[in-house]
């Protein structure tokens, strides 16, 4: 394996190994806590433009599997480990990470003291950073770093380019999904509440959305700052009040804004498979996955017609908001792990399902 080097802004810099592709790489460096899952993790498109520290130290070790990815493409822009493992032991594996990070163009650095960086960004935040050659000049990498400008517009590198369709058996509803970086895990999670989705791009206009006639509308999971997107938000606006609607991570952040919620970026976001969720109903405790950058900020929620019904129990940021009067519901965690998300939406949802009085019609 090549020498490289992790190149940080504020002027660290760390020798490791290379693995993956031998392209140099820049981008906001983060970090995400999972044990396992670094497959989802590698295919996420809301990690597109983003350097993953992962915090277990041995990576690679079960390999990739071809019905774990979550999209057909890996979007970081590079992974940083302790260990990396390239001889996995997993009677379900088909390729090494190295293999498909070279197809995508990921770069891989190992041997890194991943727990001092994880208490860098723990300490300054999220920061850029350079996965390059270990006998590059720091100074020039460090200048490359501060001209670097990221991709403007992240959604629309991720999103459908045209319109699909996922069938499921005995559908008893069809939900429209608005996808700003969707996760098949997502669409799956659907599947199994009985629903047929239909998938579109996220600047696809309200008409062609009505024309689907769905029973309840999905906004997406998806990277980047949520003040880029505003032809979503605009579309949340439209829709208020005529279907229900849950907004996922990025998508729940797009309900914030369409309220009028004030909006911030965390210092070092939330991502990994272990954040405690408190329900304020009942002060009973789930565990989500999570990945996300911006908060909506509490007191801007309650003022503006939604309301704060779960928190974080690390930081009491909003985790899970709603508008029950128009049936608006927005979840900070990944809907894939149920739970209170459902019994919302659905609930909305079939209240749309018994008006319209053909829950199976099939509508594509």
């Amino acid at each position: 394996m090549k020498d490289k080097m992790l190149v940080l802004q504020n002027g660290k810099v760390y020798y490791g190994k290379g693995f993956g592709s031998d392209k140099t790489q820049i981008a906001e460096l983060i970090y995400n806590t999972s044990m396992v899952g670094y497959q989802e993790i590698l295919s996420d498109p809301s990690y597109r433009g983003q350097m993953v520290v992962m915090s277990y130290p041995l990576i690679g070790n079960y390999g990739l599997a071809d019905d774990d990815y979550e999209s057909s493409w890996f979007d970081v822009a590079a992974l940083i480990v302790r260990e990396y493992n390239d001889t996995p032991s997993n009677f379900r594996y088909t390729k090494t990470i190295s293999e498909v990070m070279i197809d995508n163009n990921v770069a891989g650095i190992s041997g890194i003291d991943t727990r001092e960086l994880f208490r860098i960004i723990r300490s300054e935040g999220t920061m850029l950073a350079m996965v390059t050659d270990a006998d590059r000049n720091v100074k020039e990498c460090l200048e490359e770093i501060k001209n670097y400008k990221p991709d403007e517009k992240p959604v629309d590198v991720v999103t459908s380019k045209k319109i699909w369709y996922v069938r499921t058996k005995n559908p008893k509803y069809t939900i429209l999904a608005v996808d700003c970086g969707i996760r098949r895990s997502t669409i799956k999670a659907l599947q199994n509440m009985g629903a047929n989705v239909v998938i579109v791009p996220y600047n696809t206009d309200i008409d062609t959305i009505m024309k689907y006639n769905p029973d309840g509308i999905l906004i997406s999971d998806g990277p980047g700052d949520p003040r880029l997107v505003p032809e979503v938000i605009e579309t949340i606006k439209e829709l208020k009040g005529k279907l229900p609607v849950l907004g996922e991570c990025l998508g729940a952040e797009l309900i914030a804004l369409a309220y009028g919620v004030k909006m911030y970026k965390l210092k070092c976001g939330h991502r990994g498979a272990n954040h405690p969720i408190r329900r304020l109903s009942d002060n009973k405790i789930e565990f989500h996955v999570q990945n996300h950058a911006y908060s909506a900020d509490k007191d801007s929620i309650n003022k503006s017609g939604l309301t704060v019904t779960q928190v974080n129990v690390l930081d009491d940021t909003a985790e899970f908001f709603e508008d029950k009067e128009n049936g608006v519901f927005a979840t900070m965690y990944y809907i894939s792990d149920g739970g209170d998300v459902y019994k919302e939406f659905f609930g909305a949802v079939d209240k749309v399902v018994g008006g319209k009085g053909n829950a199976q019609e099939n509508r594509y």
